[in-house]
């Protein structure tokens, strides 16, 4: 057993309103700049749809992931090093700017510098932002079909229906949607790494978030032929490949990522795993597609068990990620409450980014039927008949097996009516968590994870250092200045502590810089108010 740590995420679907706040905040971040206007690190997509680029889950076209050879090996869909080296130069499986899609801006300083007109008002076209030309009608987007709007014209594209075999209503009034946030997977058996001749992608040893080596890249592409997610993109303007980070310098410094904590819905949650490595092959390698969602929960190891806190110690994992890992509401969602479930298993990458399936529209239906939409027992019932099918969240997530699916959704259910006898003062009913193989007490821890969970419960992320506190408190013990303080914590990075740079601490000639969140109520900071009646 050799035991390694992976920082993972879960987002919680049934709390996504769609908002895109965390595909906007992202952008700002990391590919706001020349060379990556098409590139959406994080992007939110409705489902049923094609999602971006378009038709990504389409393997038979983009042949990425692994496939299972007749040996019970893997080996890329894209091929091996024979086919790679014959297509190195010109490789076919490439989405193209139409799969993605035609970024562009607009005219603005024509609204501004157009002179005063009585008959027409000044417009501003949209331009290419990658040629500059003129564009005469936009007509997609990473996100053209939000909201179902054009479910009439793409919802026959979606892979997911069409590989399932399901036929759904195309009407607005009769049609089901949810939301989809996607980021790159940092997937324990990564297909992009496998397939980078030159050997510049790699997976951290130390936190499992797969990057780009920007000295190494020679954008050869067969990283983003290889990604079943395509979630690597090239910066034509630089020639490399680049891809999510997962916010690693925010996260060495124990902060969420930027698209966690801009999170307007609180859906995302971020933590720790502990796994065995000796056992990826193995588990991405079993026969069935169907069993590789139990396969993958199988190598991830429980962080209270003896072993493996020696087996983690004798890999060198830090004893405060070991700690971490036991802390982690990433261990709860997906092997304790058995909420979670992987993005397309099939692929046999073994994605670290898990999704709680959405439970609300059977909720919603079952009330507009004139029934109690929280009673358990209709809800048990109403659950293979629910708006959404479950054969399409199975094509999701368990590569077509909808009894894990329903499990999920039986053990959701299950909390919101066993949490309205509380919420209204009755007496609880233990039968109803019986009968989805829980207690009572889980029953309601799940429901604080879920429902009202606090910064500090949704983000345990280690910081770079054991000794620095994460989080609120590692912000609260900076703030407090303790003597002989030396490490760099969050927030003497930002020059508020100790620690930080002295040019940072030392501020500007009006004085030391003031920390709002800890300025004390009543009094007047000295710095942000100078004398300057002294200086004349």
């Amino acid at each position: 057993m050799k035991v390694m740590a992976q920082i993972a995420m879960v987002m919680n679907l049934d709390k996504c309103i769609g908002c895109h706040t965390c595909s906007v905040t992202c952008k700002q971040a990391w590919t706001n700049r020349e060379g990556v206007e098409y590139v959406w690190f994080n992007n939110v997509e409705t489902r049923p749809g094609v999602g971006y680029p378009r038709t990504w889950e389409d393997q038979n076209r983009w042949e990425g992931g692994w496939q299972r050879t007749r040996a019970g090996k893997l080996k890329p869909r894209s091929g091996g090093r024979l086919r790679k080296l014959a297509t190195i130069f010109h490789n076919p499986t490439l989405p193209d700017i139409a799969d993605y899609y035609e970024p562009w801006t607009y005219e603005y300083d024509k609204l501004l510098s157009a002179p005063r007109g009585e008959r027409t008002q000044p417009t501003a076209r949209p331009l290419n932002q990658l040629t500059g030309e003129p564009i005469d009608k936009v007509t997609w987007s990473s996100a053209w079909d939000d909201d179902l709007g054009g479910s009439t014209e793409t919802l026959s594209e979606d892979p997911v229906l069409r590989d399932m075999s399901i036929q759904v209503r195309t009407e607005i009034e009769d049609a089901f949607m949810f939301y989809l946030p996607r980021i790159c997977e940092h997937c324990l058996n990564p297909t992009c790494v496998a397939s980078c001749p030159s050997g510049a992608m790699y997976k951290r040893t130390e936190d499992g978030i797969v990057l780009v080596d920007q000295n190494r890249c020679r954008g050869w592409r067969m990283c983003v032929s290889g990604c079943p997610y395509k979630k690597v993109f090239f910066n034509h303007k630089s020639g490399k490949a680049e891809k999510c980070t997962l916010c690693y310098p925010r996260l060495e410094a124990g902060q969420p990522t930027v698209c966690s904590e801009t999170c307007v819905g609180r859906l995302r949650y971020l933590g720790v795993l502990l796994y065995d490595a000796d056992r990826v092959a193995e588990a991405a390698s079993v026969a069935d597609p169907r069993d590789l969602y139990e396969a993958q929960r199988a190598i991830l190891l429980d962080p209270f068990d003896p072993e493996v806190i020696a087996g983690a110690e004798r890999e060198g994992v830090p004893r405060g990620w070991v700690q971490a890992a036991q802390q982690s509401p990433i261990w709860d969602l997906i092997s304790t409450y058995e909420v979670a479930l992987p993005l397309h298993p099939e692929y046999r990458t073994l994605p670290m980014v898990w999704y709680i399936p959405p439970l609300s529209p059977v909720v919603d239906q079952v009330t507009a039927s004139g029934n109690d939409g929280e009673n358990h027992k209709i809800l048990y019932s109403a659950i293979s008949n629910m708006r959404i099918p479950l054969e399409y969240l199975a094509g999701l997530f368990t590569a077509g097996d909808t009894r894990p699916v329903e499990r999920v959704l039986r053990r959701l259910a299950a909390m919101r009516s066993y949490m309205r006898d509380i919420n209204l003062g009755r007496p609880t009913q233990e039968e109803i968590a019986a009968a989805v193989g829980m207690t009572g007490a889980e029953l309601q821890k799940m429901h604080r994870l879920l429902a009202i969970a606090k910064y500090d419960d949704r983000y345990v992320v280690p910081t770079t250092h054991t000794e620095t506190p994460r989080g609120i408190a590692g912000l609260d013990a900076a703030i407090a200045d303790f003597p002989g303080q030396r490490n760099l914590t969050v927030a003497a990075f930002h020059g508020l502590g100790e620690g930080a740079p002295a040019a940072c601490r030392e501020g500007s000639e009006r004085g030391p810089k003031i920390n709002l969140a800890s300025w004390p109520t009543g009094t007047r900071p000295a710095a942000m108010f100078p004398d300057t009646k002294a200086k004349q």
